[in-house]
């Protein structure tokens, strides 16, 4: 397959600057780690740092770094960050919500992260008391947030990202369904006051008012087009959708309004350098230039857009492979080993104030200073080149994956105290979810699909991948499914047909064997009721595996982890692939036009993936990623 010509100009790109084979993603975080712990901002040891939203921006790219590489350093960065503020009780130092501040709110998303991958309480309380200052933040007459109490009755563009994701994420965490209405709304009254009929740009900023003296006394409406207001405007757009119910009838409308601001962004595209101007409709004005943080944030919306299907690719594949180029060449520095910087940010731009009043003029604008690696443009840059680095493995391949949640079929309480499915899920964060490897699967072109009902032919006819795990037992929930002969005939008839299995078993105390094995014996495999690799605190070793070479799937992968598994028997047409001590651990089968996978464990669950527990040398990370490769291509 040919690769995309976006391919092409960044690999052209990072050899025109030596980069070598590290993401630039991974280099500007390495950056931001470096500098900003000596930001004064965030470092000052009377008054403790602040709790600010431009190190909130930097921490949500810190998160997308971890779930790329598996790399710990990057989330024990955000943790780190955060516990300087939380207390073990939920208190939030620093943090003045009485000063109703739209952007205090933003860094709840760093909460709320690491209150799903660790389940410590203490984040979710102090989430609690961010979502708080929403419930009392004052409103325009009709409904809008404020942007600050020293602002009233203003709404600005920048307002709707620190708020509206951390109030989208919050309401589904806690189903709170009434939230949805309200942030379809303040998306809404934004793009009704502020959009241009003949542009479509919004302006920076409305004053309900009309006292300010930079609003106009008709419209209430700044001056100008500042790049980075639309900017933060499209990132809320594509972030509030990430938890948005389907289902709910205001979803479709904030697509199209995402819809109608990247379209006229891209209109207004340089060009010559592929990025934006500050203020984006006046390119030829003297004095205007091309601004980093901006053109990252249109960058990263208009990218996590095509991916999620919110915009069409045709229209705007192009811009985005121009925006990207001309990111790394107009902005990106080497800045020493593994490192780069980021230049031509504006360190801020505002509306009113007391001192030194900002006029909304051409000429304010232009007299913020402009200096690199200001964390409003590292954190946007680190977002852009993930999402540019996500894309570029799918490599145009499809593939739809679904996971089981019928034989696994497990209950917990959730935080808003109804019982939800849990336990080797898409959705979980926590050490027990499938959350980072259902990451990989969309990394390599999976669509994520979840079956909770008995699998028919019919029912797997959009699948090309079908994943079980762990069959329950009557310990783990009240009226399991049991593997049976008709459904068993069922898969068998959908692997034939094409169909991948994967199945991903466990040891004999946490797994019904006996009846599942229905299933695996069609295809030469029996699941063996006993319990290997019985691993003790942290001796690892002892549930060390070693990958030989020429398995046809693991390349760079030579030792695994895994621990309390069930072993397998092997008859044709299954095959083993793995074994250790005489015992098959992983086997694979060829059965009609399909292919099965099975190993007697759920093995690449978060916690033995996202590297905050395993020692280095055991590479789940990298046997998960070229497992999901090859499960892809036999999909074919």
């Amino acid at each position: 397959m040919k690769k995309s010509i976006s391919f092409i100009i960044c690999l052209l790109l990072f050899t025109q600057l030596g980069f070598g084979q590290q993401a630039l993603s991974e280099k500007m975080a390495i950056t931001a780690m470096d500098s900003l712990y000596k930001d004064a901002r965030f470092t000052n040891k009377e008054k403790g740092p602040q709790w600010t939203y431009d190190m909130g921006v930097v921490l949500e790219g810190m998160v997308e770094v971890w779930r790329n590489t598996g790399d710990k350093t990057y989330f024990e960065y955000v943790q780190r960050w955060m516990d300087q503020f939380v207390s073990e009780d939920g208190d939030i130092r620093n943090y003045r919500p009485t000063e109703y501040n739209i952007d205090h709110i933003k860094n709840g998303r760093s909460l709320l992260f690491l209150y799903k991958v660790t389940g410590k309480q203490k984040y979710l309380k102090a989430s609690e008391k961010v979502y708080n200052q929403i419930l009392t933040h004052p409103r325009t007459n009709e409904g809008g947030f404020w942007h600050k109490k020293i602002y009233p009755y203003q709404m600005w563009l920048d307002g709707l990202y620190m708020a509206q994701p951390f109030y989208a994420e919050y309401a589904a965490l806690m189903g709170i369904d009434s939230a949805f209405d309200d942030i379809v709304n303040q998306f809404t009254y934004m793009e009704n006051h502020a959009r241009d009929e003949k542009t479509g740009l919004l302006y920076h900023g409305w004053d309900e008012s009309r006292k300010e003296k930079w609003a106009d006394p008709e419209t209430g409406l700044s001056k100008h087009f500042w790049a980075r207001g639309i900017g933060w405007y499209a990132m809320a757009l594509v972030d509030v959708l990430d938890y948005f119910p389907q289902e709910h009838a205001g979803r479709e409308q904030l697509v199209q309004i995402l819809n109608r601001t990247l379209t006229a962004v891209a209109k207004y595209q340089d060009s010559k350098t592929g990025v934006w101007y500050d203020i984006v409709d006046l390119g030829t004005r003297e004095g205007n230039y091309v601004e980093a943080s901006a053109s990252s944030m249109f960058v990263y919306a208009m990218t996590k857009a095509v991916r999620k299907g919110y915009v069409s690719k045709k229209d705007f594949q192009k811009p985005i492979d121009r925006g990207y180029a001309g990111l790394v060449k107009q902005f990106i520095t080497p800045g020493g080993p593994d490192r780069v910087n980021i230049n031509h940010v504006v360190t801020v731009s505002g509306l009113g104030g007391v001192k030194n009043y900002r006029d909304g003029s051409f000429e304010y604008y232009m007299s913020e200073q402009v200096k690199p690696n200001d964390p409003k443009g590292v954190g946007p840059f680190i977002l852009a080149a993930s999402e540019i680095e996500f894309a570029k493995t799918a490599k145009g391949r499809k593939a739809n994956v679904t996971l089981d949640n019928y034989y696994n079929n497990e209950y917990k309480k959730a935080p808003d105290g109804q019982l939800k499915a849990y336990h080797y899920l898409w959705d979980g964060q926590d050490n027990n979810g499938f959350f980072l490897l259902g990451r990989i699967f969309e990394q390599y072109g999976g669509t994520l699909n979840t079956l909770r009902e008995a699998p028919t032919q019919e029912k797997l006819a959009d699948s090309d991948i079908y994943v079980i795990v762990d069959p329950d037992t009557e310990k783990e929930t009240a009226n399991p499914n049991y593997m049976n002969e008709a459904d068993a005939n069922e898969i068998a008839g959908w692997v034939r047909a094409g169909g991948v299995l994967v199945l991903l078993l466990n040891d004999a105390g946490n797994c019904e064997i006996a009846q599942f094995n229905t299933l695996p014996q069609k295809f030469g495999m029996t699941f063996n009721e006993d319990n290997r690799n019985m691993v003790k605190g942290n001796n690892y070793a002892d549930g060390a595996i070693g990958i030989p070479s020429k398995t046809g799937i693991f390349k760079r992968t030579k030792k695994i982890y895994i621990k309390e598994i069930s072993t397998i028997n092997v008859t044709k047409p299954a095959k083993t692939l793995v074994q250790d001590k005489g015992d098959v651990i992983i086997a694979t089968a060829k059965f009609g036009k399909g292919a099965v996978f099975a190993i007697g464990d759920p093995w690449l669950y978060n916690e033995y993936v996202d590297g905050r527990k395993l020692p280095t040398e055991y590479q789940n990370f990298d046997a998960a990623h070229e497992l999901v490769q090859w499960l892809v291509k036999k999909a074919k």
